[in-house]
């Protein structure tokens, strides 16, 4: 494991352009299988889970056409996919789950472990993509794994969620994308990377209503075609950047296409003190007052709740909380999506951060914290590798991270625009 090693309290001024969207990249790529015509992507990330897809769909017989330097990619995919290939989906990571629906496609069987893993972020269920598969007509046993078998064209199907899951979302819209009829999903996910998957598909040839909404209406087709499309930037990233140009007393703008994306994301940051300006195309932080914004309800302590698209994104939580460390006042963060993602803030009391975890949901942060360089270990999440840089990167001193090798997971080039920006930061081979 390699650990970065921080000088903070420099200010990083500048302007950059965030990477694409981990989260949007993934399920574009997975989908590609659903065509055996070429698909072009641009703007995409230099990430180590594209790498894996990649490889996995070379084993397939895949036509790969890569340039990370430039962010382009065109796949094309053989008629008869190698089967064999086809079962050892590449488990290591979470998006493997987003296989699920393309390959049994093609294929028509697929086994699998059910040991997927991605960020440690409590329990991930995989039910609801085995569920939505066995409602379009696969067949499911279970043995040692998973084993799914889908006889042939699926008939299209109506399904009501348990809840807005993401991924569970993007599997529903590519079975629908090429199944008889007319599919409805009701209690759909419908962030930005799940709209860029409707709008790629439906430039594939199959019709979408609602995208966006919480109402997904998709009408199959029997053949869908190649195309190319354009990644769009990660709004993690750009509030990301912004954070830490606020958090070191310096100014950054960022050059996006995402700022209509961003209004909910600015306003919670605009609560720990951080300040903005607009422009078509842009945002640049200002300044930081480190004041927290107090509610007018007197009884009530600041807040910021992460929920599913439109709420605060709960990928940006641990960022947001890599700001408050420095507040003058208390906030509290309540995650509403994932149990277990707060446990890492016992580190955050090596930078001499008060903070109580309430519950696995809900963590108070103290304001008026006396900070100090430190030594922490990040867990497996990718986002709160972030938090702590943006906590060091606050602090007068030598601050070390150990572990935060999953930060190639989404933030391609990261060290090296903050280095570019004025950053003191650097990799170093872990202990």
């Amino acid at each position: 494991m390699t650990d970065l090693i921080i000088n903070g309290g420099v200010p990083l001024n500048g302007t950059i352009k965030p990477s694409g969207n981990k989260n949007a990249v993934l399920p574009m790529l997975c989908a590609s299988l659903l065509t055996e015509e070429p698909v072009t992507l641009t703007n995409v990330p230099a990430i180590t889970d594209v790498t894996k897809i990649l490889d996995y769909f070379r084993s397939l017989g895949s036509t790969v056409d890569y340039s990370p330097e430039n962010g382009t990619l065109t796949v094309q995919h053989p008629h008869e996919p190698a089967r064999e290939a086809a079962r050892n989906l590449p488990l290591g990571i979470r998006s493997a789950v987003l296989l699920l629906a393309p390959v049994l496609f093609r294929a028509g069987r697929l086994g699998f472990d059910v040991d997927a893993k991605g960020c440690a972020l409590g329990i991930r269920e995989i039910d609801p993509h085995i569920n939505c598969l066995a409602t379009f007509g696969a067949s499911v046993s279970q043995d040692t794994g998973i084993d799914l078998t889908l006889p042939g064209r699926p008939e299209a199907q109506a399904i009501w969620a348990e809840y807005a899951s993401v991924t569970a979302t993007e599997t529903f819209a590519m079975i629908a994308a090429i199944a008889k009829g007319r599919s409805v999903l009701t209690n759909a996910a419908s962030e930005p990377h799940v709209q860029a998957l409707c709008r790629m598909l439906a430039d594939m040839g199959a019709k979408i209503e609602g995208e966006g909404t919480s109402r997904l209406t998709i009408e199959g087709s029997d053949q869908l075609g190649g195309t190319t499309q354009a990644v769009p930037d990660d709004h993690h990233e750009v509030a990301t950047f912004l954070a830490f140009g606020g958090v070191t007393g310096g100014r950054i703008t960022v050059k996006t296409d995402i700022v209509p994306e961003m209004p909910l994301i600015l306003d919670q940051f605009g609560k720990l003190g951080l300040q903005f300006e607009q422009a078509p195309g842009e945002v640049t932080v200002t300044g930081w007052t480190r004041e927290v914004t107090p509610p007018l309800t007197a009884q009530m302590t600041a807040k910021i709740e992460a929920a599913p698209w439109p709420y605060f994104p709960a990928d940006l939580l641990p960022q947001a909380i890599g700001v408050a460390v420095g507040c003058k006042g208390d906030v509290l963060f309540w995650n509403k999506v994932y149990e277990g993602a707060l446990g890492w803030s016992s580190e955050l009391a090596k930078f001499g951060v008060r903070a109580h975890l309430s519950d696995p949901h809900r963590l108070l942060v103290f304001g008026g914290n006396r900070l100090r360089p430190a030594e922490v270990e990040a867990p497996y999440i990718i986002r709160v590798v972030v938090a702590l840089a943006i906590a060091a990167m606050q602090i007068d001193g030598r601050s070390r991270i150990l572990k935060a090798d999953p930060l190639r997971r989404a933030h391609p080039n990261l060290i090296e625009n903050l280095t570019a920006l004025g950053a003191d930061i650097r990799w170093e081979e872990g202990k």
